[in-house]
């Protein structure tokens, strides 16, 4: 029901696509849940051979964010990073995760999001009020 109702409103976009970017957000999510944070950041950081990002890169990105809204499980910033990275170097597009916390009065928060080649695919809207601490890429494509 989930990527039917996806598959419409991304107007001609494959529903395998669909199907692949839920089926990430799941893995990523069960991921994000069960596995320590230190051994998750060690999975995301093996290297790629560095190949030009291709056009479909923001394709996948409208996918994943339109997909991990209408998950009935957790799908945000750390999951939708994680899960497009996977999608990105399933095709070989080289990509850098970043990961950033702040103080934002209550206590320290989080954010997650990806980049290729300097510029932000994912997360990019609230990247800037993040410090970052870490970044897991692949080689020349991250900033």
């Amino acid at each position: 029901m989930i990527v039917r109702s996806i598959g419409r409103n991304l107007h001609r976009r494959p529903w395998r696509l669909a199907a692949e970017a839920a089926a990430t957000l799941a893995v990523a999510s069960l991921r994000v849940r069960l596995v320590p944070f230190s051994r998750l950041v060690r999975s995301a950081a093996r290297p790629l051979p560095t190949v030009p990002a291709a056009p479909e890169v923001d394709r996948l990105r409208r996918v994943t964010e339109a997909v991990a809204s209408r998950m009935p499980f957790r799908a945000k910033c750390l999951e939708q990073a994680l899960a497009l990275r996977s999608m990105l170097r399933r095709r070989g597009i080289a990509s850098v995760l970043h990961y950033g916390i702040r103080n934002d009065g209550s206590g320290l928060s989080a954010h997650a999001w990806v980049s290729i080649g300097g510029k932000i695919v994912i997360g990019g809207s609230s990247a800037a009020q993040f410090a970052e601490v870490a970044s897991f890429g692949d080689g020349a494509a991250g900033a």
